[in-house]
């Protein structure tokens, strides 16, 4: 009898990994890191209720931390199987993950620190999940499958990944178990994209399945209109620009995020709807991963394509700026007005963003726009819940920026485009469980599922087991 266990990405939309088991084989779909809230560390630290060297091979969607972030680790605790995933994925995983292990040891750098000055030292909580060197040794694990692609990681296992519209590389992983003369099929939709979404293809439709594992990161509401959202996108700009004379501070994931703003600027740049700008992209994995984008130029859809002929004929219209070094960085907290800053992390909870928050909050002239989910217990959630104040660097910054959220430009699928999405399956799986979603939000997605489709669908607490 198979199981499949949920490990992550249960009632939270961080952690997300989940463990498959047969009489024959033990595999992991995603392998991710916990991220926000006071648990998050916890949680990551033991996060393997297995024995790492007792899996077979790992499964991974997509490249954002959330679902690869724990990989390096379980690599250093043990395990040697290949990780299965596509090209661009790994492409963009070779900068993702020395930068999370670069980030983790300078953090626990500064906590070890605080703590010597204090005469208290914890080796265990302040040793970085993993190191550099784990993390550039994990990466020859990695093995790449290109969409559409049949696999058989092992004899009794075939899989197919379809592009998830999500990020660059991003996938839909389709699982068949062929057990004692039956066959029996998992779809693992990782992060379903947001059809007409900026610069990747749409999600691709599954028509067949028996289980079926469902994000849920917005499943209790609708996204604004793309065209809403480019008119709110350009009020905050020439507002912040032509009238307030501040700087615009974006907090952005260095893939995927990153470049579709690119996109978006230099698009509406090009239909005089947005003048000159001073862009400074404070990021050297957002920069690493705009290349690597251009470097799968065929992964792209049809509107990036024509905004990338029109950049390249027009020679550079626009001042895009990356920083090159820490310096670059420093020097950008000097300019008080004109720029639009764009700098990672995505929910401001770590990295060079919350330097630029911190000088940049303060300033009613100034701007700051959220344009990704924010989850809880992040900076950036308590920022769009409305903080007054908020704790960065140990020193309390006192809020008078405005806060723009541009939903519309979310990665992820709306309510809608979920239901849509599930509405391609022919038959309906004989379980759906809800998963990588905050509760509210997943018992949303549940409860108009059964509404609408009237299909059987769970919310499977962390450490679940069902049998498959």
């Amino acid at each position: 009898m198979a199981q499949l266990t949920f490990l992550g990405g249960t009632h939270e939309v961080t952690g997300s990994c989940y463990l498959v088991e047969t009489e024959e084989t033990r595999f992991l779909v995603d392998c991710g890191m916990f991220q926000g809230g006071s648990e998050a560390e916890i949680k990551n630290r033991s996060a393997f209720s297995f024995d790492p060297e007792t899996i077979d091979f790992v499964l991974l969607t997509h490249a954002h931390i959330d679902h690869s972030g724990l990989l390096p680790r379980l690599s250093a605790r043990g395990y040697r199987g290949p990780v299965y995933t596509t090209e661009a994925t790994i492409d963009l995983l070779k900068v993702m993950l020395k930068d999370s292990a670069y980030i983790q040891e300078k953090e626990a750098e500064w906590k070890n620190k605080i703590l010597q000055r204090k005469q208290r030292v914890s080796e265990y909580e302040n040793a970085p999940l993993y190191t550099v060197a784990q993390a550039e040794s994990f990466l020859k694990q990695l093995r790449s499958i290109s969409y559409d692609e049949q696999v058989s990681p092992h004899p009794t296992i075939q899989c197919c990944f379809r592009d998830a519209g999500h990020i660059l590389g991003s996938a839909i992983i389709e699982v068949w178990i062929n057990a004692q003369s039956r066959q029996k099929k998992l779809v693992f939709s990782g992060d379903i994209g947001q059809p007409g979404h900026p610069i990747v293809r749409d999600p691709t439709l599954i028509h067949q399945t028996d289980v079926l594992l469902v994000e849920s990161t917005y499943g209790n509401r609708l996204h604004r209109s793309m065209s809403d959202t480019i008119d709110e996108l350009i009020h905050a700009i020439n507002d912040t620009l032509s009238r307030k004379g501040g700087n615009i501070i974006v907090p952005a994931f260095s893939v995927g995020r990153t470049q579709e703003l690119l996109f978006l600027l230099i698009d509406l740049h090009r239909q005089n709807k947005l003048g000159k700008m001073d862009i400074y992209v404070d990021s050297p994995m957002a920069r690493a991963a705009t290349n690597i984008t251009l470097q799968h130029s065929q992964l792209l859809d049809k509107e990036a394509h024509e905004a990338l002929q029109w950049f390249n004929k027009e020679g550079n219209p626009l001042k895009i700026n990356f920083t090159e070094n820490v310096e670059d960085s420093i020097a950008l907290n000097s300019i008080d007005h004109g720029a639009i800053i764009i700098s990672a992390s995505g929910m401001c909870d770590a990295g060079r963003i919350k330097y630029h928050l911190k000088y940049n909050l303060p300033r009613p002239e100034c701007t700051i726009l959220i344009t990704g989910f924010q989850a809880a217990g992040t900076l950036g959630r308590r920022l769009i819940d409305g903080a007054k104040t908020v704790r960065i660097f140990g020193q309390e910054i006192v809020v008078r920026s405005d806060i723009y959220t541009i939903g519309g430009l979310s990665a992820h699928a709306d309510q809608a485009g979920i239901l849509n999405w599930l509405k391609a399956f022919k038959t309906p799986p004989s379980h759906t469980y809800i998963v990588h979603g905050e509760p509210s939000n997943a018992a949303a997605l549940a409860n108009v599922i059964k509404q609408q489709l009237n299909w059987p669908v769970s919310i499977p607490e962390r450490f679940t087991i069902v049998a498959i």
